[in-house]
């Protein structure tokens, strides 16, 4: 297994993720050596779709791109379209590809992305819902388990987890990708 120790990943969810989402991601990466952090718009806790509830270390208006080595977005479509209408949220995700850092997103999670301005010009996966969003949005939109565009990788569903776990831990251990921008 790679080592990631020393590395830290925000986590950047609110109520209604995918538990499956943010749970499995997240024990993929501490398992590996990182330290993972929760960061949502509201500080306390937040509950997933399914009763997951993950405590808040940081909210999105305090939290930093620099402190962090990668990002992890979790989906759900309540998480998603609430993120995308946080602009603390949205800009601490845009930030992670200005500063050419690893994101992992997964499922409705590109839906914040979008709204970051940062799919167009890319390749990437999605829940199929969002095909024709993420193409209006100049990304190129293909059906497939994970795929990896400069340290930008993407799965569709919960099925797509193993493989999704694999490459974000990858795409960590690598560090910054020149190619990954805002």
């Amino acid at each position: 297994m790679t080592d990631l120790t020393g590395k830290r990943v925000a986590f950047l969810a609110t109520d209604g993720f995918e538990d499956s989402e943010l749970t499995s991601p997240w024990e993929a990466v501490t398992a590996a050596g990182a330290t993972a952090v929760m960061i949502a718009p509201a500080a306390g806790s937040i509950t997933g779709k399914n009763g997951h509830s993950q405590s808040v270390d940081i909210v999105s208006s305090d939290a930093d791109a620099a402190d962090f080595d990668a990002l992890v977005l979790p989906g759900g479509v309540v998480n998603a379209d609430d993120l995308r209408m946080d602009d603390a949220s949205v800009a601490f995700s845009r930030a992670f590809f200005a500063q050419h850092k690893p994101v992992g997103a997964i499922c409705h999670a590109a839906w914040t992305l979008i709204e970051a301005d940062v799919v167009s010009g890319r390749t990437l996966t999605s829940f199929a819902s969002l095909k024709t969003d993420l193409r209006n949005a100049g990304a190129t939109w293909v059906d497939e388990e994970v795929v990896v565009d400069a340290g930008f990788v993407t799965s569709r569903t919960p099925e797509d987890l193993p493989a999704f776990n694999a490459k974000v831990i990858e795409e960590i251990a690598e560090g910054a990708h020149a190619e990954q921008t805002a």
